[in-house]
């Protein structure tokens, strides 16, 4: 069993600090505001997660130690906002988008907030990781980009957290990508819907 879960208990009336809950509100309207932009095409695959419900489960990941290391990396980080909430709580963050319109969104927020956020544009699958999906139509699979580790020289098992939103249909996968490349110990987080984080762990066949 090389995946196991890890239950994250939500507490629907824990917020995040009143500084945090404002910024994610700006950051939210300017979502809002780039949904609604009826001068280009939409992005299909950039859905907003729920940033309060995200960062309660990244403070609890902290506060307990559950993961033992430091390093962050958000897949597929769109605005970067879960990106800052992890590096507001002390993570050393790095964020991967593939879409060149929410790059320049991104390095807006990490400005705004001087957040000390390492983004990076590019394709965040590992070389190779097609070969683990059932389905070559994810839309994961879908961007011209190469993998940026290379790039960056940190890869998938240099993590200790990774978080992700899974287009639906793409949870399973992703787990595989974690599961063949990420570091035994190491954790992946992922909002699956309205009150529905889901935390798994790496652990040795």
């Amino acid at each position: 069993m090389p995946l196991i879960e890890i239950d994250l208990p939500i507490d629907l009336d824990r917020v995040p600090p009143q500084a945090t809950t404002d910024w994610l509100q700006r950051a939210s309207d300017r979502i809002q505001r780039f949904q609604d932009r009826w001068d280009r095409a939409p992005i299909e695959q950039f859905v907003a997660s729920d940033f309060e419900l995200v960062h309660q489960s990244l403070d609890l990941i902290r506060s307990q130690r559950i993961v033992s290391g430091n390093r962050f990396c958000e897949w597929g980080c769109g605005f970067a906002v879960v990106s800052c909430l992890a590096d507001e709580l002390g993570w050393d963050v790095i964020g991967i988008e593939a879409e060149a319109d929410l790059i320049v969104e991104a390095r807006r927020t990490i400005a705004d907030l001087q957040a000390s956020v390492e983004l990076w544009h590019g394709n965040f699958l590992p070389d190779g990781s097609e070969r683990l999906a059932d389905d070559l139509g994810l839309p994961s699979l879908g961007h011209s980009e190469d993998s940026v580790y290379p790039e960056i020289g940190l890869y998938v098992d240099d993590f200790d957290l990774i978080f992700a939103y899974p287009w639906p249909g793409e949870g399973d996968f992703l787990e595989t990508v974690f599961e063949k490349y990420a570091e035994n110990g190491a954790c992946f987080l992922t909002f699956c819907g309205p009150y529905d984080m889901r935390l798994v762990r790496k652990v040795p066949r």
